[in-house]
């Protein structure tokens, strides 16, 4: 059956096989840039998903040469754009609320990852519990270079998952890796040419599928308790704040088409 889940969103898609649900981002022509309505409909989807007990794992791609380029610098315009004040807040969080809502789902999640994981597109796919890449996929977070913090969380879970020193090295420094090094570094649980993605990719999620399914769902859950140490000194909360701080600056502005 396709289209069960995500038939009420615009830029999410989705395919039940067996008992895995694939989900897919799905703006292919602009390279699953991510705009306000796919950061909700993410957040929503996954949050969503705490009600079915029928998927064992939860595959998240992207449709096309791309799983995401991260923001779109040229959205169209949201209809459900907020007006007051704190309706502008709780959405310049979303992003960190689609990543929350990936990294909290109950159903463990493999992220199918090619072509590009960038800015947002690498913090969606680092709040999933693996990570299946290729050679020549990009994985960069250009934030510092634009003038805005990373946020949505994104230092903390980078930290959690891969060392201070490397995220560090990532952020603060804008470093560019491909799939291999993004291997070699734990930002990728594997990196496999792109002819056998879909097979590894496939392989990932039987072998999780076919673990006693209860067991699964508690290590998930003691991994997720866990994670929760590192939140203890995370500033995340004040993300949304940064975010609009930051676009005060005329520079910032420019570079996000914040002008048009």
């Amino acid at each position: 059956m396709s289209n069960d889940i995500t038939a009420q969103y615009t830029t999410l898609d989705s395919e039940r096989v067996g008992n895995e649900l694939h989900v897919w981002l799905d703006r292919p022509h602009k390279l699953n840039a991510t705009d306000t309505v796919m950061l909700r409909e993410i957040g929503d989807l996954f949050s969503s998903l705490e009600r079915d007990h029928s998927s064992r794992v939860i595959v998240l791609g992207g449709r096309g040469r791309s799983f995401s380029v991260g923001a779109d610098r040229s959205p169209e315009p949201d209809p459900e754009d907020p007006t007051s004040e704190r309706g502008k807040r709780w959405q310049a969080n979303l992003g960190r609320r689609a990543c929350r809502s990936i990294e909290n789902c109950a159903i463990p999640t493999v992220a199918r990852v090619q072509g590009h994981a960038i800015g947002g597109g690498m913090c969606l796919a680092m709040s999933c519990d693996f990570r299946i890449t290729t050679p020549a996929t990009a994985w960069y977070l250009p934030e510092v270079e634009l003038g805005v913090p990373l946020s949505w969380a994104a230092i903390p879970r980078l930290a959690q998952e891969i060392g201070t020193a490397r995220a560090r090295q990532l952020v603060m420094l804008c470093e560019r890796i491909n799939g291999e090094t993004a291997a070699n570094w734990g930002v990728a649980h594997a990196c496999v040419d792109d002819a056998d993605l879909d097979a590894t990719v496939q392989a990932w999620a039987t072998r999780i599928s076919s673990l006693p399914e209860l067991a699964v769902h508690m290590t998930k859950t003691t991994f997720r308790g866990y994670n929760q140490q590192h939140s203890l000194g995370d500033a995340s909360e004040a993300d949304a704040d940064l975010i609009r701080v930051a676009h005060t600056d005329p520079s910032v502005a420019e570079n996000f088409g914040l002008h048009r």
